[in-house]
């Protein structure tokens, strides 16, 4: 045991000096300014949890509101699941449903005082109160149910907070998707800050995934605002941690090459005293993650979106390279013997790639050294057509161990005709008809690649593909 511990520690230890060194380099690099906010701007800010939005935005909020701007935050849950922090800040066990609605209630009410200070009312501020840790299992699986998503350990299944915009709706995903409409009709932002897709905390990356596909289908009925998503949670990032206002925030080392166009807002002093004591305001979280939360208090506010990626249909000719979007390699197909040398569409040679061929999405995930029996995916493939409605369409999750996979829609494993697993020594390609996923315009994809252990050697984040 005593020699896990060590290897455990050491190894964080290792991770930590490697983002250390790296996020020194990041601090080199040059990023554009983020786009000045008007007077005639409809901010909206989409937070996951309350506090998300002070960590993330509150310079943005200040330097809204004093352009004259409108502003307006809708916050998803009311982070009723953080029992720790909870534990520390009432100093007693809170396991019961009526201490976990105890929980919600304290954050919305943090959030009122933290946004009060900021310059916003109430009026200025809607809360849906879904499950905390609970919308992404619903995206996933719960679209069509006859019985709504109940949560483990509350043992609740409908918005219990009589205060909330969503009071009493249950927890199924097409009530999110709704409200958030609602919401996007009556204000019609023209810039929205929300969540980042390659956030680690679930509740963060579907609030990402709820509105693409709010806005894809008010694509028609309110002009396309401008998304700028702010990142949260990573390992290991922000360092150092704790308040260091001298320093600005950087991106995670690991997205300085992932097609992210980065974005800075600097702030003032009075901005960046003012957001310090906004975070400060949700006394139940920095109790006991003070050092984490303070470290967000920087110079700089960090916003970047993921570009789109755009396939073209290809057909499977001997004669003819199959392009990849991502690298630049050799693909051979087992099943259709296709050999060609795939262009490279980007400078930098990324470990995921995709490519769509003979009406099939092929997913490769590239990898340095030899794949073994203790390599595996995981992914979740959703597909989006605007002729059909989205909770009709197939939501896709994907395991595979070394040479077997399992597919799943929604929660049950089924087996698509077509579907493929193609295993060479450094690199895996899953091929999936585009029926399978509903014949889409545009997919939402996640990958994550694990080789030993539980942490993944590659992920990405959830990435829009546009299917031409």
């Amino acid at each position: 045991m005593a020699k896990k511990i060590i290897l455990i520690f050491l190894f964080f230890s290792v991770c930590i000096l490697r983002v250390q060194a790296a996020e020194a380099v990041a601090q080199a690099q040059k990023f554009a300014d983020l786009e000045p906010i008007k007077k005639d701007d409809r901010v909206l800010i989409m937070a996951p949890h309350p506090d998300d939005e002070a960590i993330g935005c509150a310079g943005v909020i200040q330097q809204a509101l004093a352009k004259g701007a409108k502003v307006r935050i809708v916050y998803l849950t009311n982070g009723e699941h953080n029992q720790l922090a909870f534990i520390v800040y009432e100093k007693r066990l809170t396991f019961r449903k009526g201490e976990f609605i105890h929980m919600g209630e304290v954050r919305r009410k943090e959030a009122i005082e933290a946004m009060k200070l900021l310059g916003l009312n109430e009026n200025d501020l809607i809360f849906l109160g879904y499950p905390d840790f609970g919308t992404f299992a619903m995206f996933g699986r719960y679209w069509g149910s006859k019985k709504p998503f109940k949560d483990l350990l509350t043992r609740i299944s409908s918005v219990p907070y009589k205060d909330n915009f969503s009071f009493g709706a249950p927890y199924l995903p097409e009530n999110i998707l709704n409200d958030l409409k609602k919401v996007l009709l009556d204000y019609k932002p023209t810039k929205i800050f929300i969540s980042h897709p390659s956030d680690v905390n679930v509740d963060h990356k579907t609030f990402y995934l709820f509105l693409q596909v709010a806005l894809a289908d008010l694509d028609k009925e309110i002009p396309r605002p401008k998304i700028y998503p702010y990142l949260i949670h990573r390992l290991g990032w922000p360092l150092p941690r704790h308040y260091h206002p001298e320093l600005s925030l950087e991106p995670p080392v690991q997205f300085l090459d992932k097609q992210i166009n980065w974005m800075k807002f600097p702030l003032t002093k009075e901005q960046l005293d003012k957001k310090y004591k906004t975070i400060l305001c949700y006394r139940s979280q920095t109790q006991s993650s003070a050092f984490y939360l303070l470290s967000f208090a920087r110079k700089s506010e960090l916003f970047g979106d993921y570009s789109d990626i755009e396939l073209a249909p290809q057909m499977s000719l001997k004669e003819k390279a199959v392009q990849f979007f991502g690298f630049s390699d050799m693909y051979e197909d087992q099943n259709t013997g296709v050999l060609g040398k795939i262009e490279n569409h980007i400078q930098d040679k990324e470990q995921i790639s995709y490519a769509v061929i003979d009406d099939s999405l092929l997913i490769r995930i590239r990898k340095e050294k030899e794949f073994n029996r203790r390599f595996s995916l995981y992914l979740y493939i959703f597909g989006y057509s605007y002729q059909s409605p989205f909770s009709s369409m197939p939501k896709i999750r994907i395991i595979t161990k070394y040479k077997s996979f399992k597919v799943f829609g929604g929660r049950k494993m089924i087996k698509p005709e077509g579907a493929s697993l193609s295993l060479e020594p450094n690199s895996l390609i899953l091929r999936l008809p585009l029926k399978v996923l509903g014949d889409p315009e545009f997919i939402l994809v996640s990958v994550r690649a694990y080789n030993r252990g539980t942490l993944p050697v590659e992920s990405s984040g959830f990435r829009k593909i546009v299917v031409e």
